[in-house]
């Protein structure tokens, strides 16, 4: 313990400078929240499916509800049942537990429905890759249109990937089925 004052008191407290605000990103997040508004007209309605993540990516997308991004004023909210969404974001490496709950969770969402795999693991399988407790990236168990990398991706990187499947684009071919 004498090891350690002595060393805050030689070394003093070292912490990093807080952030300075970001017009830009202002800016962006405005642009998005138009185009999606203007996309969409109505509501959008989204079941979230966790197939086995780490929770960094559910982290970012509670942080889409916030004051900041305040998804809700774009119409955009979250659903309980698969039966009432329009579109399925799932994250994690599908673990082998949840590849039936989620090819349920799939075939119980009505037509058209659109699918955005979220993060790395979602996108490539990540860390874990398949194995025999993973079935790896989303795409090897359900279709999806859209692939938003990162680990975990901004909320406006969640934004974009809504918004580009929104719209018909695609951001990511290769995940696509």
């Amino acid at each position: 313990m004498y090891q350690i004052i002595k060393q805050i008191l030689s070394t003093g407290i070292k912490t990093e400078a807080p952030p300075q605000p970001d017009d830009t990103l202002r800016v962006e997040i405005q642009n998005l929240q138009e185009k999606i508004l203007r996309q969409l007209g109505s509501a959008l309605a989204i079941r979230h499916v966790d197939a086995g993540s780490c929770n960094g990516c559910e982290l970012e997308i509670h942080a889409l509800n916030n004051a900041y991004y305040n998804i809700e004023g774009l119409g955009i909210h979250f659903v309980a049942s698969p039966r009432h969404a329009d579109m399925l974001l799932v994250t994690g490496p599908v673990a082998r537990h949840m590849e039936i709950a989620l090819k349920r969770t799939y075939d119980a969402t009505p037509e058209p429905k659109l699918v955005v795999a979220v993060g790395d693991c979602g996108c490539d399988g990540g860390l874990f890759g398949e194995s025999y407790a993973s079935c790896g990236r989303i795409s090897n168990v359900i279709p999806v249109d859209i692939a938003v990398p990162g680990c975990p991706p901004t909320p406006i990187a969640l934004l974009q990937g809504i918004l580009t499947a929104v719209t018909g684009g695609t951001k990511s071919g290769n995940d696509a089925k």
